[in-house]
């Protein structure tokens, strides 16, 4: 509420000093009433959205909650959301938009999105297939437990906290399988593929020697300071739930996934195929993108950028002397030694040498920098198979957790060098962490805005940082140059197969021939890849659309603006706000560049 305070002040010392001026009071006074109406209805969304969801509290570092895990796909649970999108947006339209400021206009709109698209969504049938091998409880779960993730383990309540939240993660077992009962009875199941790669995931935690689970991880790790009472009755507390609690939850899903629901999962691999699915599909490009594309046009849009990257990397070829064409060259990095690393630990260690690097050279073109820390991690071991080559995660605001960039070392023969530069770009700096970390630690955004999430912008954003590699002053190895091209490249493919895979009938196979026949990508990664994007439909078109619209905004902001642009205070209006649709993000630089004409 800082500035509905400064604002109040202002109004007084106004009225004060120019009592005469009545009529602009009033409007001051009108603008006052309806920002603070907005503001007690964002503060009271946030507070209770954080109540509903204990997780997100937990991700963003508020502990309250930690005892608990929603049952997010049980029917109370999503009735209950339905109803406070409902109430909450009833609420927002009651109050003027007119008459409040610009700042306050933008979140007016941000929240409306939100709880409009939320609306929407209830139509379509998520909770009926609430798991898969690249998004699934029994993963994020693991993880929390494993005292590696958001939940913290070093007080003995953060350990207590964890043994309740264990017994909601049994009821969210049970209400996965018995959504996944509902949907196979409706026609709504996942495909059989991507089942088939999810239960090695989740047999890897069923172990007769409970001191090889990962949910032990934090009793081999209990802070020193633990007197010696709590640690013995804490030890035989998680020892007895995780051998009658959490892997029997496991054991659970294992055997209806094994036993019936692979049987009857889907052989095709499109959301096309799916109830209603040509509709469902379009909605999650318009959510995935904030754009109204139709897939039609972003196809199009694919083909487009592949061809003129392609054309790019001959570039490459010319300036290293290789002899052959694009095919060969793809064969040659895929395979040549001097590209990969010989141990996992080099990959990682190579990751951490950069950041400092990167870092300094940032400062040439950003002015704003986040405040939090940041590390390197390599994906757990249960879970990098299937897995993305690097993902981010979050820090929070008060530096009580740092930013953490997860590298995928998995068959280390198929990590080439040549892409490491750009991967860092995108998921650490200046990618996702400048990207999130400067939006959360700004504290004149209302809480839903700091903690909110667009993927065109964030991973639009992602994908433009690494085409400020050169910019930047690196890229100076022309490989690493063309593992940026590739990585512009792979984000160009993605908007090819996922509407191909979902609007236009692909096979998983026609999926990987096109990868195979396009870029450079070892087998491993490209059928990881395939099957994330089955997994969940639309997210990979956010990247390319973003990008380009991004790029698009800053061209028209150069021309605009000639020899008084300045790229530092660009990137600040870029990232400041935070995220928001495509659309927003064009106005909101118009209304900056105009300010400078």
């Amino acid at each position: 509420m800082k500035h509905l305070a400064a604002a109040i002040l202002a109004a007084g010392l106004l009225v004060a000093a120019c009592g005469e001026m009545q009529d602009h009071t009033a409007a001051v006074v009108d603008e006052l009433d309806a920002g603070a109406a907005l503001h007690v209805l964002f503060e009271e969304h946030f507070e209770r959205g954080l109540e509903m969801d204990p997780l997100k509290a937990t991700f963003i570092g508020d502990y309250r909650y930690n005892d608990r895990l929603a049952n997010y796909v049980g029917p109370e649970y999503i009735a209950a959301a339905m109803a406070m999108d409902e109430k909450f947006l009833a609420r927002l339209l009651k109050i003027d938009r007119a008459q409040l400021g610009y700042q306050d206009q933008l979140s007016y709109d941000l929240f409306k999105i939100n709880r409009e698209q939320s609306l929407e969504g209830n139509q379509f049938p998520f909770h009926l297939q609430p798991i898969n091998q690249f998004r699934s409880i029994t993963s994020t779960f693991v993880r929390l437990g494993s005292g590696t993730s958001a939940h913290p383990f070093k007080m003995v309540k953060d350990y207590e906290d964890f043994l309740s939240r264990a017994d909601d993660f049994s009821v969210n077992i049970d209400q996965v399988i018995a959504n996944m009962k509902q949907g196979m009875q409706q026609g709504v199941t996942q495909p059989r593929i991507l089942m088939e790669k999810l239960l090695p995931q989740i047999d890897v935690h069923i172990v007769s020697d409970i001191q090889e689970s990962n949910f032990y991880g934090p009793i081999e790790n209990m802070p020193e300071e633990f007197g010696e009472e709590d640690r013995a009755r804490l030890t035989a507390a998680y020892e007895d739930k995780i051998s009658n609690t959490i892997i029997p939850a496991y054991e659970r899903v294992s055997n209806f996934l094994g036993d019936e629901y692979n049987a009857a999962a889907r052989d095709t691999v499109g959301l096309y195929a799916q109830p209603n699915g040509a509709d469902w599909y379009s909605y999650m490009v318009r959510v995935r993108t904030t754009t109204n594309m139709t897939p039609d046009e972003i196809h199009q849009i694919g083909l487009d950028e592949v061809a003129r990257i392609h054309k790019e990397m001959h570039g490459v070829m010319e300036e290293v002397g290789f002899e052959g064409d694009l095919k060969e060259f793809f064969e040659f990095v895929n395979t040549d030694e001097q590209f990969f690393f010989d141990e996992a630990e080099q990959l990682i260690q190579g990751y951490r040498d950069m950041s400092d690097h990167i870092t300094e050279l940032s400062m040439e073109l950003f002015e704003v920098m986040p405040k939090s820390a940041f590390e390197v991690r390599r994906v757990e071991q249960f879970r990098e198979a299937s897995s993305a080559a690097g993902s981010y995660q979050s820090g929070t605001p008060d530096g009580a957790r740092p930013g953490i960039f997860y590298a995928n070392a998995y068959d280390i023969k198929a990590r080439g060098k040549w892409a490491m530069e750009s991967l860092f770009l995108h998921e650490a700096i200046p990618g996702h962490h400048f990207q999130i970390m400067i939006q959360r630690e700004n504290e004149e955004l209302p809480e839903f805005r700091r903690f909110g999430h667009f993927t065109a912008y964030s991973e639009g954003w992602g994908l433009y940082a690494e085409s400020l590699g050169k910019e930047l002053g690196v890229y100076t190895d022309p490989y690493q140059y063309f593992g940026g091209l590739n990585a512009e490249l792979w984000r160009s493919i993605r908007l090819v197969v996922d509407t191909g895979l979902h609007a236009k009938q692909w096979s998983r196979q026609d999926v990987l021939d096109y990868m195979y026949a396009n870029s450079a990508v070892a087998e491993v990664r490209a059928v990881a890849e395939a099957e994330r994007f089955m997994a969940i439909p639309g997210q990979a078109l956010a990247y390319k659309i973003g990008q380009l619209k991004i790029r698009k905004i800053r061209n028209k902001a150069e021309a605009a603006l000639g020899d008084n642009f300045s790229v530092r205070a660009f990137h600040t209006e870029v990232l400041k706000d935070g995220a928001m649709p495509l659309s927003m993000l064009d106005a909101k630089l118009d209304r900056w560049v105009s300010a400078q004409l």
